[in-house]
């Protein structure tokens, strides 16, 4: 009860005032935007079978929206340091608009990859900067506002990609996917009239030269941002290949339905939704280092033990238990914008996410190929020793001070 206390205290108070409001609104968008990219998964069984995919082809069609969503997060940070914050959050959400209707029309797999790669391109041009716009609005409680933010995420990830299953099955994927456009649009619309265009960066440089560039290297190079940013490279790695094959796993080695395997999906997202709140009120109390390593045990507990057990409510528990590792989001990225200078933050956070995404983007394909010679459950246990190597490159972790 406690917990709940605590949430809903920090709850109203980041909704309190005008930045409640452009902080209600930077969150709603993120929601969707999150949620959006996680239908890609539940709708993975539709495209191999209109596109003729295999696994390994269906993980490289996974790897490139992630990869694309990676490679954009440099130069979005440079661009949220220049531009601003609304700029970059509303056009963000337009391209997005438009990599869905490519996707939607695409005739053949060459052209669904492309549209794809769009789509995460789009995506990567919000992260950074609803980070930065956070920063601004809560310096006293950056991470609270970010794991209520990343909590939005999850209840986007927890409704949308279940939804998008039953309307596939109803109807046809084109559908699953295609009903999240007229909602994007409105939050694009709401997002540009929200945050005033005085919140746009307007001593930001009018380039990024070479000096400066080695600056942000010499940064970044830090003990604080290497070893951080190490921990957060594993577990994108982790989440993104746990999350492109999921759904196809459950289908095709657990024997689920469609719909009951996008519920379960959904659930572990939906754990999300307290573990971030209280992840990054933990982070604002007693700091990264006391933290992250609790919430990364249960993970590894869960990912060796999911190849030996079937039946839904064992699978359930252990979903849940696994989805306990998306609280370290809220701690992970705070600490990292906090350890970084001002002047510099989004281009450092988005050299450090763009590098630390791009690698984790080659999880899918690798996870598909080993799944198309026969490793599939052998390649989750993999994905758990990958977590036990950031569990342990955590407490060499400087703690930033509280």
């Amino acid at each position: 009860m406690q917990y709940v206390t605590a949430i809903k205290r920090e709850l109203v108070a980041l909704g309190a005032g005008k930045r409640g409001r452009m902080f209600t609104t930077i969150a709603l968008a993120w929601g969707l935007l999150v949620g959006t990219r996680m239908i890609f998964p539940v709708l993975l069984p539709y495209l191999r079978v209109d596109f003729g995919l295999t696994l390994t082809t269906a993980g490289l069609l996974i790897t490139i929206l992630w990869l694309a969503y990676a490679l954009g997060q440099m130069p979005s940070g440079i661009l949220v340091d220049r531009y601003g914050e609304r700029t970059l959050l509303t056009v963000s959400i337009a391209l997005v608009v438009v990599g869905i209707g490519l996707v939607l029309v695409a005739p053949s797999a060459l052209p669904l990859f492309a549209a794809t790669a769009f789509v995460g391109g789009g995506m990567s041009m919000y992260t950074i900067a609803r980070i930065t716009a956070l920063s601004d609005l809560y310096p006293e409680r950056l991470g609270s506002a970010l794991g209520v933010t990343m909590a939005t995420g999850d209840i986007g990830q927890t409704i949308l990609p279940p939804l998008a299953g039953a309307l596939a099955v109803i109807v046809a994927w084109q559908v699953g996917l295609g009903f999240v456009v007229p909602f994007l649009v409105v939050v694009g619309i709401y997002i540009w009239l929200t945050l005033p265009g005085d919140t746009d960066s307007t001593a930001a440089p009018e380039g990024l030269s070479l000096e400066a560039f080695r600056d942000v290297l010499g940064e970044i190079r830090q003990p604080a941002t290497v070893i951080m940013g190490g921990v957060l490279c594993l577990f994108i790695l982790v989440w993104q290949t746990f999350s492109a094959f999921y759904p196809t796993y459950l289908i095709e080695v657990k024997g689920f339905s469609p719909t009951a395997a996008g519920l379960i999906f959904g659930l572990y997202f939906a754990v999300g939704i307290v573990a971030k709140p209280i992840s990054g009120r933990a982070y604002d109390v007693i700091g990264a280092r006391r933290t992250l390593p609790l919430i990364l045990i249960g993970p590894i507990v869960g990912l060796v033990v999911l190849p030996m057990i079937d039946g839904l409510w064992p699978l359930v528990a252990v979903t849940l238990l696994i989805a306990t590792a998306k609280g370290s989001g809220a701690i992970t990225q705070p600490y990292l914008a906090e350890v970084l200078p001002k002047e510099i933050q989004g281009t450092g956070l988005g050299v450090i996410r763009s590098t630390a995404a791009t690698i984790g983007a080659a999880g899918p394909v690798l996870f598909g190929i080993a799944a198309d010679f026969g490793y599939f459950d052998a390649s989750y246990i993999g994905l758990a020793v990958v977590i036990a190597v950031a569990l342990v490159v955590t407490l060499r972790l400087p703690d930033h001070d509280r």
